[in-house]
C-alpha cells in the first residue's frame, strides 16, 4: 500500500484527536498539509460518512481521495504505509498494553475533557469565546457572540453522549485527579508512557491533555496544582520530530507492573466497568446504562462505538499467541482490567 504525501487532513486546535494525530505525524516525519475545519478545507475533497475531527483525505496508489476518520485505526494504517520511527512497540505484550492505554485515553479520558469544558461556567465561557473564533477569526464581534452561544448550547446538550451529568460528575473528576497522580509517577521514572520513546498511548493521552491542561481553566488549575510535570510533558509532546528513537527505548514487559501498574489499576477501576456495563445495555437494547463505578452510581446513554471498542479489545486479546496472552493476563491480574476478558 502506498499513500500519497503530503497527507491531507482537516481539524481544529480544540479537537484532542486532531492534536493527537498532528503530533504523531510530526514525530514520524510524515509530510502533511493541515486545513482548519470549516475554514480552508478545499471543497473538492470528499465528505466523510461521519463528520469527525480530524478528517484525513487519503489517496492510495494514485487513486481518488477517500475521507477517513478514527485516529487509532489510522495510526495503524500509517504504520503499514510508512516505515521508521514506529509508534507501536515491537513486543506484542507491550503493544497490547499500549493499545489498552490509548483506548482508555480516547474513550474515558475524553469524558473528563468534555465534562470540564461544558460543566463549569469559566470553562464554558472560554470555550464559547475561543472555539468559534478559530473557525472564523475575521467575523464580526456580534457574529462571534452568536456563534459562541449556539455552539455552547449545542455542546452542553450533547454531554449525555459522553456520560457527563450531575450523577457522574464526581466519578469523572475523581478519576482525572487520580490519573494525574499516575501520570506524574510514570514521568518520574521515564519520559514517555511507553519508555524512552512514545507509543500510540502517549499520543492518545497527549491529545486529551492538550485541552485539559492547556485550554480549559478548571482542569488546568487542577493540573498545575497537582502535577506540573504533566503540564510540562504536554508541551514536550507537541513536536517530537527531533528525537531519535532506538529499539531498546521501549519499556520492557518486565517493567510494566512497576511503572504502569497504578495506571492500569485506574483503567480497571473506571474504564473497564464502564465498557462492560455499556456492552450489557447495548445487548439488552436498554435505553440507559446504569451501573456503579468507583463505588458511586453511573448513568448514561448507551454508546454503540464503545461497544465496538470492547469487542476490538477482546479480539486483539484472543488473537495473541498463547504465551503472550498468558503474560498479558498475569500483568492485568488484580488491576480490574482482567474483567474485560473474563468469560
Amino acid at each position: 500500500m502506498t499513500l500519497e504525501t503530503p497527507l491531507l487532513l482537516s481539524g481544529a486546535p480544540g479537537s484532542p484527536y486532531t492534536r493527537k494525530m498532528l503530533a504523531l505525524l510530526r514525530y514520524r516525519h510524515i509530510p502533511y498539509r493541515f486545513f482548519l475545519s470549516g475554514h480552508d478545507t478545499p471543497k473538492t475533497l470528499p465528505t466523510p460518512k461521519v463528520q469527525l475531527l480530524p478528517t484525513f483525505y487519503l489517496k492510495e496508489n494514485g487513486g481518488e481521495y477517500q475521507a477517513a476518520v478514527d485516529s487509532s485505526p489510522l495510526i495503524r494504517r500509517f504504520e503499514a504505509a510508512f516505515s521508521g520511527r514506529s509508534a507501536l512497540p515491537s513486543d506484542p505484550v507491550v503493544e497490547f498494553i499500549d493499545y489498552l492505554i490509548e483506548d482508555y485515553a480516547d474513550e474515558w479520558l475524553t469524558k473528563a475533557m468534555f465534562h470540564y469544558r461544558w460543566h463549569y461556567k469559566p470553562d464554558i465561557e472560554r470555550a464559547a469565546a475561543i472555539l468559534p473564533r478559530w473557525r472564523a477569526v475575521t467575523a464580526s464581534e456580534d457574529d462571534h457572540l452568536k456563534m459562541g452561544k449556539l455552539f455552547a448550547e449545542r455542546q452542553i446538550s450533547r454531554l449525555y453522549v459522553v456520560g457527563s451529568n450531575e450523577t457522574t460528575a464526581p466519578v469523572i473528576e475523581a478519576s482525572y485527579l487520580r490519573f494525574l497522580d499516575c501520570m506524574k509517577a510514570i514521568l518520574e521514572k521515564q519520559p514517555f508512557v511507553m519508555g524512552k520513546r512514545p507509543g500510540s498511548s502517549d499520543f492518545g493521552l497527549f491529545g486529551q491533555l492538550t485541552q485539559l491542561t492547556h485550554f480549559d481553566p478548571t482542569p488546568m488549575e487542577e493540573t498545575l496544582k497537582r502535577a506540573p510535570r504533566v503540564f510540562a510533558w504536554v508541551d514536550i509532546m507537541e513536536d517530537l520530530s527531533g528525537i531519535e528513537p532506538a529499539e531498546g527505548d521501549w519499556i520492557s514487559r518486565d517493567a510494566i507492573s512497576g511503572v504502569l501498574g497504578s495506571l492500569l489499576k485506574e483503567i480497571g477501576r473506571v474504564y473497564a466497568p464502564a465498557l462492560i456495563a455499556n456492552a450489557k445495555a447495548l445487548a439488552a437494547g436498554a435505553e440507559k446504562v446504569e451501573t456503579e463505578i468507583d463505588g458511586r452510581p453511573w448513568v448514561q446513554q448507551p454508546f454503540p462505538y464503545q461497544g465496538k471498542c470492547l469487542q476490538w479489545l477482546r479480539e486483539k486479546h484472543a488473537a495473541l499467541p498463547p504465551a503472550d496472552r498468558a503474560a498479558i493476563d498475569k500483568l492485568l491480574a488484580g488491576s480490574g482490567c482482567e474483567a474485560l476478558f473474563a468469560g
